[in-house]
């Protein structure tokens, strides 16, 4: 099979997004690049582009958007979207593509790791009774050192979706 675009384009991936908090405005872009221009993370990290991003997303490419590093990448300061010209949400659309690269089992390990304790634990930090006699002391009140209720969210979930 060949490798071309076509072959690896999700062409329902644009109105997949349109309909998700962030997405709505993301055919509006008209790759004028001032969200790469104001982004803080491009000057530390010279290949992270969320104008291509966005155009890879345009183009239905959501696998190499889903296994690049570069939506996980993104710090939500929102620079980009106060100078966008066209109104485009991206760090929303950013927090969208991450959650959606998750829900298709596509996310870095030390999210995986944490996803998974939160899982097990039902928090990333556990807390035991140390940590709340120090709660105590400065006045505020005890926190359940068991998180049953939040692992009670993941009872659904197939054993295989728990596994990084």
């Amino acid at each position: 099979m060949d490798n071309s675009i076509p072959d690896k384009a999700d062409p329902n991936f644009r109105n997949e997004l349109a309909k998700q908090p962030g997405g709505e405005s993301i055919s509006a872009c008209f790759m004028c690049r001032m969200c790469t221009a104001t982004c803080p993370i491009t000057k530390v990290n010279n290949k992270f582009n969320p104008s291509r991003i966005i155009r890879l997303a345009l183009f239905g490419l959501k696998k190499e958007i889903f296994t690049s590093d570069f939506i996980w990448l993104c710090s939500n300061c929102y620079a980009c979207q106060e100078r966008c010209p066209q109104g485009v949400n991206i760090p929303e659309l950013m927090s969208t593509l991450k959650n959606l690269a998750v829900k298709e089992g596509y996310a870095p390990p030390g999210t995986k790791a944490q996803m998974n304790f939160i899982k097990g634990e039902g928090r990333i930090y556990p807390i035991d009774e140390f940590d709340n006699k120090k709660r105590n002391k400065s006045g505020l009140p005890s926190l359940p050192t068991s998180c049953e209720v939040v692992k009670g969210l993941f009872s659904g979930e197939k054993d295989s979706e728990r596994d990084p």
